[in-house]
């Protein structure tokens, strides 16, 4: 009897089966017949070895000594040593014919290389994000020595790739012009929600606050992602234009959380923002079926502009029309579904991109349901999933792919 092809999956960043991008893949291959391990820090409440859902989790502690490019540095090489440790604990069962790295950072394909010129693993890079453009966004003015660092971790990360898997078209071209890759070697894998999950639920009245609307935010809360600029927007909701008749409802942590804490309460708006922080699915789900909007406050830079963002899907996977800045990427993934506010009218005019769309409830319901729609038809990590899975099998001779097509053709 043949043995099921391994995989090795390498998370930095975020733990599994929390980031949901990379529970999805984990789940795609084992439904395809491949053994998956995943090497990743730990969250709150796993431990070092835990096996879920067939998928077998191997986790070190997370060690995050500050948001300066120093603590990155620290991080990074602690990452790196923690995860090559596990991933040689993990090989004792077995050579693995792929290896898979996400991203950020760009630091494992040294173990990446070590792993094909011992076993003849192959080389799969997730690319879900642009690490020099993601300095340059958090450290603006930043070292140039560091960026150059960055660039030259980035082309060695594409060179020693066997494959790459881009979230979108603007990344893909990146690939293939940035890093040489060539084009057939570079797959558009979306990060598609899951309908059958990320779908509403019956509406919270009591996340409203007592007030007529509630207006979302998910996701990360870092210093490229705009959280400050919908606090500043909100500010000009409350106190500019004498709106208050909308709650507030901003989950999610990252570096910034505690500072956007305190400038809520500087702004004066502790009664109309709430910041409870990383939040369980369920009350995710409870506070996307109650609200009227989801934000996309992301501010236009170079990484910004070429990113797609995982809320702005998510919100349309529960119906929620969106607000964001006039992004290149943006509009690829919402369409319809988004108002658009020009990116150099700032806090107030996304403010008001905001209130006019909260005051139109017959465009919110049509966006809502475009985007509902959209997600279902093009989007959804089911149409994705293919895509991914071709990679795996192309590079393991077609080893996996049987159980999934079967599921397609029913």
């Amino acid at each position: 009897m043949t043995a099921s092809p391994r995989v090795l999956i390498i998370v930095q960043n975020l733990p599994v089966p929390f980031d949901r991008r990379v529970w999805l893949e984990c789940q795609t291959l084992r439904d395809a017949g491949y053994d998956v391990t995943v090497v990743c820090p730990r969250g709150k409440n796993t431990g070092a070895y835990q096996v879920v859902d067939g998928v077998t989790i191997h986790g070190y502690r997370p060690y995050a000594p500050g948001g300066s490019a120093l603590g990155y540095v620290l991080e990074y090489a602690y990452s790196f040593l923690a995860t090559a440790r596990l991933a040689l604990k993990a090989r004792r069962r077995g050579r693995f014919d792929v290896v898979q790295a996400c991203n950020p950072p760009d630091i494992f394909w040294p173990l990446a290389r070590w792993l094909r010129m011992r076993d003849g693993s192959r080389f799969v890079f997730d690319h879900h994000d642009l690490c020099p453009e993601l300095f340059e966004s958090r450290f603006p003015g930043g070292s140039r020595l560091a960026l150059k660092g960055l660039e030259l971790l980035e082309r060695a990360t594409f060179r020693t790739a066997d494959r790459v898997t881009s979230t979108n078209e603007s990344y893909r071209r990146i690939a293939i012009e940035r890093g040489a890759k060539t084009p057939e070697d570079v797959s558009v894998v979306r990060t598609g929600p899951d309908p059958q999950v990320m779908k509403p639920v019956a509406p919270v009245p009591s996340e409203r606050r007592g007030r007529d609307h509630l207006v979302a935010y998910l996701g990360v809360m870092g210093p490229q992602d705009g959280v400050d600029v919908a606090l500043a927007a909100v500010d000009h909701i409350v106190h500019g234009l004498g709106r208050t008749d909308i709650s507030f409802t901003l989950m999610g942590g990252g570096d910034c959380h505690a500072e956007l804490v305190a400038e809520r309460d500087r702004l004066g708006l502790r009664d109309y923002v709430d910041l409870p922080g990383r939040v369980p699915d369920a009350y995710v789900a409870e506070v996307l079926s109650t609200a009227d909007v989801g934000l996309s406050p992301d501010p236009r830079n170079p990484l910004n502009d070429v990113s797609t963002m995982n809320k702005t899907m998510e919100y349309m996977s529960f119906g929620l029309p969106v607000v964001a800045f006039d992004l290149k990427e943006t509009r690829v993934s919402a369409g319809e579904a988004a108002v658009y506010a020009d990116p150099a009218s700032g806090p107030q005019g996304y403010a008001e991109a905001l209130v006019d769309l909260i005051d139109d409830p017959e465009a919110r319901g049509l966006m809502g349901k475009h985007g509902r729609e959209r997600i279902e038809a093009q989007l959804a990590w089911e149409h994705q999933a293919p895509s991914y899975l071709a990679v795996f099998d192309e590079l393991t001779g077609g080893s996996g792919s049987s159980d999934l097509r079967r599921k397609d053709a029913r």
